[in-house]
């Protein structure tokens, strides 16, 4: 099986540069029209040039594909939506979309002002939620889509100085969770990439070794999987360096302890005994907590 993007329409948000860029090419080499975003800021949000997108367009159509510059910054709505509308009236559809614009101000909690934390929330969550509500109802009127949010593992397992990053990187597996039951009867797929990558955001962080195993086309394979016909839904695929793995949030089984006066104390007594994984589960929504533990009370009291 080869995968192809013949008559597809992406779009690739963050693509001026490291994973974004890769993301565009690869896509554009297997035949999808692209729409390259990108602000063209700097690692920390600031500023802004129309080059950046610009030149991935360049390289994209000097290698034989078709696509389109967009300098709209994720976190202003009415760009994005003219982002999409300039699509639309190029291409007549988009198929797909990936969320994976995103600045760092990285400091420990104690030390961040909120305003940085809000403005890294802005941009990773509520510019995935601008783009992806854009697409929305174009891919349910064609009742085709494929969306990935760009994750982290600094958000699936936490890392020091990321508290804002981390928490909006979670923000959208969650998101994530709720669109894949929602576009489901539409074939809206929707999907969490958790990327390692040598990137802007992770030169200073590794060693140069590390750094040239951790190549963004080593990620890139992961992505079009998830964006390709036949991709899943529902997924957190985490890739770095050629290694692919998968991550769940599960549910153990648990323990029934009801409403007695120590119940406090009993959670605490027998914390390890909750926490065995032994025959845990992947619901398949957030109903499944409620039944399993009304299946418990209703066990132990029947």
């Amino acid at each position: 099986m080869t995968i192809r993007f013949d008559g597809r329409v992406a779009i690739v948000t963050g693509a001026g540069g490291g994973l974004g860029r890769q993301h565009a090419l690869a896509l554009a080499a297997r035949g999808a029209m692209v729409v390259v975003n990108d602000l063209g800021g700097t690692l920390d949000g600031d500023g802004g040039t129309p080059l950046a997108a610009q030149n991935v367009v360049d390289e994209i159509t000097a290698a034989g594909g078709v696509a389109m510059a967009s300098g709209a910054s994720v976190t202003d709505a009415v760009a994005v939506r003219a982002m999409v509308e300039a699509a639309m009236t190029a291409w007549g559809r988009v198929d797909i979309l990936v969320n994976n614009a995103g600045i760092l101000r990285d400091k420990s909690f104690t030390k961040m002002a909120l305003d940085d934390f809000r403005l890294v929330v802005e941009v990773h969550l509520m510019g995935a939620v601008n783009c992806t509500k854009a697409v929305w109802d174009v891919m349910r009127a064609q009742n085709y889509g494929r969306i990935v949010m760009t994750t982290s593992s600094s958000g699936l397992y936490g890392n020091f100085g990321q508290s804002n990053y981390g928490a909006a990187k979670m923000a959208l597996v969650g998101l994530m969770q709720t669109l894949s039951i929602e576009g489901a009867k539409n074939d809206i797929r929707v999907n969490c990439l958790a990327p390692t990558a040598a990137t802007r955001m992770t030169e200073n962080l590794m060693s140069k070794a590390v750094l040239n195993l951790l190549r963004p086309e080593a990620v890139t394979p992961g992505l079009l999987a998830l964006v390709a016909e036949g991709a899943p839904t529902r997924a957190i695929l985490c890739a770095g360096a050629g290694g692919f793995e998968r991550a769940h949030i599960t549910l153990t089984p648990g323990i029934f302890v009801g409403l007695p006066d120590d119940a406090a104390e009993q959670v605490a007594t027998h914390f390890e005994a909750l926490s065995d994984r032994d025959g845990e589960i992947v619901p398949e929504s957030g109903q499944a907590q409620g039944t399993s533990e009304t299946a418990k009370a209703l066990s132990a009291l029947g």
